[in-house]
């Protein structure tokens, strides 16, 4: 090997340690900077916060995400007709409670099961969801059908007027026609059958 062939090698070779060098700090800081799930008592205050500011209750969902009922509830929040009327009345809190596994970490807001049994909901099943003022008062619940069961999705007719009902409380600002625009979308794709909504 000549001369030139040793230095061109050692370049080489000091090129491919300063790579795999490379590569390992690159890989320490995406670990380092995964976002973590924020408390869910910070969640709620700057909530509590802006509510005060927007002269507007704060509606603070519980939700996981091995839930099926809470995502087709927030599919239908989430419909631009119906979000712009959740956003314009309430201030929007969601917190994810009840995962298993490696999910806790991941997702679960640390606090967020003993916030949602300040609020009534220790043994409601997902989804729950509470209404408060500025000052963290709660205003009402889902626990409000017949033996203070949880609404949960509202799939059957007595669920939805019950929901409907509870947003006409919380939300005086609430129009009619808005609140039946959201009663006959809930009636209209109400399930086939939806057994228990909460779960």
């Amino acid at each position: 090997m000549s001369m030139t062939q040793s230095k061109h090698s050692l370049l080489l070779l000091a090129a491919c340690c300063a790579s795999v060098l490379a590569t390992g700090p690159v890989r320490a800081q995406e670990k380092a900077t995964t976002p973590q799930p924020a408390q869910a008592q910070t969640i709620v205050q700057q909530a509590q916060t802006a509510s005060q500011k927007q002269n507007k209750a704060v509606m603070v969902m519980f939700h996981a995400s091995w839930c099926g009922w809470c995502k087709r509830l927030e599919a239908v929040m989430s419909r631009p007709e119906f979000k712009k009327m959740f956003e314009a009345n309430y201030v929007m809190v969601s917190l994810d409670v009840m995962e298993n596994g490696p999910k806790v970490a991941q997702l679960e807001n640390p606090g967020g099961k003993e916030i949602m049994a300040q609020l009534g909901g220790q043994k409601s099943g997902l989804p729950f969801y509470a209404w408060t003022d500025a000052k963290g008062k709660k205003l009402a619940d889902s626990n409000a059908m017949p033996k203070n069961a949880n609404i949960g999705y509202p799939g059957e007719p007595d669920e939805i007027e019950t929901f409907v009902g509870l947003i006409k409380q919380t939300a005086p600002n609430w129009s009619a026609q808005d609140l039946k625009s959201l009663h006959d979308y809930l009636v209209a794709n109400a399930p086939k059958a939806t057994g228990t909504a909460a779960h």
